[in-house]
């Protein structure tokens, strides 16, 4: 994830203040550290993961809420998963750190060589292997996986974006703009200023006089297409259809 020379962007889980500050005060040290954010919580980090770049996490273990094997867990079945490093006080989680491909296990209290350690394995790790993309939402308190290839269609809603599928919908703590650079490549397409649709569930496209809509997912569903975005999206459909 991080091109050499490049300083690592890193997030530190604690939900120990002290311990932050302590951890974050040693990494701004280490020159090989760049941007450093925290987070109080495992659920809080999960969405900072979600909208930002980081290519290490050093994760406390035992944390109310969501700890922090689980969210090594969450983190394993990103496209591109950060490293993790686990900073904690306890040593009886070695192993299930390791199952979950952490690449250190630091026991606190940290010493900085112990820990300058740690950034030299995190840059020296294996890339992570690429796996199939899954998109972690949250509902009522529990996180669950959906993979991107079933989304339907994503609609804005205010700083958020409804994903959908054929059969439900979850709401993803990340800008509608934000999906619509990420996930292009994915094909992802903007045919209205609230919404974005996945070249592969259109089933049909409808002309009534200058009115543009699509019909997406079974059952269908039909969805405005704006007039800026009618030309491009039919030019991008005959595209994808053609393989041109």
């Amino acid at each position: 994830m991080t091109a050499p020379g490049t300083r690592l962007r890193a997030l530190v889980v604690d939900d120990e203040r002290p311990a932050l500050d302590e951890l974050v005060y040693l990494l701004s040290q280490d020159p090989r550290v760049g941007e450093v954010v925290t987070s109080d919580s495992a659920t809080d980090g999960l969405r900072i993961l979600q909208e930002a770049e980081v290519d290490v996490v050093f994760l406390d273990v035992q944390m109310p809420g969501l700890t922090g094997i689980e969210l090594a867990q969450v983190l394993s079945r990103f496209r591109e998963p950060p490293r993790i490093v686990f900073v904690t006080a306890h040593e009886g989680h070695a192993v299930e750190a390791f199952d979950v491909r952490a690449v250190d296990y630091v026991l606190k209290p940290v010493r900085a060589e112990r820990l300058a350690e740690a950034v030299r394995r995190v840059l020296g790790a294996d890339p992570a292997p690429a796996r199939d993309s899954e998109v972690a939402v949250e509902r009522g308190g529990v996180t669950r996986f959906v993979n991107r290839s079933d989304i339907t269609h994503i609609e804005a809603h205010g700083d958020y974006a409804r994903l959908h599928t054929a059969g439900d919908s979850y709401l993803l703590r990340v800008p509608l703009s934000t999906l619509e650079e990420d996930w292009a490549d994915a094909g992802f397409v903007r045919i209205h200023r609230s919404l974005l649709v996945a070249l592969a569930h259109v089933r049909e496209v409808r002309m009534d006089g200058g009115r543009c809509t699509v019909l997406v997912g079974q059952p269908p569903v039909e969805l405005v297409v704006s007039r800026r975005h009618t030309r491009e999206l039919r030019e991008l459909l005959l595209r994808n259809r053609t393989g041109g």
